[in-house]
């Protein structure tokens, strides 16, 4: 059956973004949410939500920075509602859905799973969905000299991690 009516560009328009970007939202949505279920349930929401004010959509930034910063609000919702506080999130890199996401590096993917969760954000927005700075910034809600002080520390921080000089383990 086809769509016709007003709604019907705007349900064109969520099918081409769900094509275009779920995976990529669910490999993050997991990384931060570190379970399958959950991560499948924030990019469900983050697309209504984007459904939702689709004509509210200015383009004062990309498609996919727009429905990044949807999904990491849905994610940030989730991780602090009550129930999420009381379950266990540990992942292996091994789990990560569409490995394509995270360096084949297993020891780098186990390190970037391990920064703090403001710094892991940063690492995956700028370094696994290629978004420039100032894209990474919009998408998390700060300046782009607060994205670039996440990303310095993180890079310091999986340095450690990956030379073995992790002051946590000690």
């Amino acid at each position: 059956m086809a769509v016709t009516g007003p709604d019907g560009h705007r349900e064109s328009q969520l099918c081409r973004l769900m094509e275009q970007y779920e995976r990529e939202l669910l490999r993050t949505c997991y990384a931060i949410l570190q379970d399958r279920q959950l991560a499948e349930d924030a990019v469900q929401e983050t697309f209504l939500k984007a459904y939702r004010h689709l004509d509210a959509f200015r383009g004062e930034s990309s498609e996919k920075t727009w429905l990044v910063r949807i999904a990491l609000n849905v994610c940030n919702d989730l991780r602090r509602s009550r129930w999420f506080r009381f379950t266990d999130r540990r992942v292996t890199p091994e789990e990560l859905p569409d490995a394509a996401c995270v360096p084949h590096d297993t020891a780098l993917a186990d390190a970037i799973l391990r920064l703090p969760r403001k710094q892991r954000e940063a690492v995956l927005l700028y370094y696994y969905h290629g978004l420039t700075l100032e894209q990474t910034a919009r998408a998390l809600g700060i300046r782009p000299a607060s994205a670039s002080t996440r990303l310095k520390r993180a890079r310091a921080r999986l340095k450690d991690l990956l030379e073995g000089d992790d002051p946590d383990e000690e």
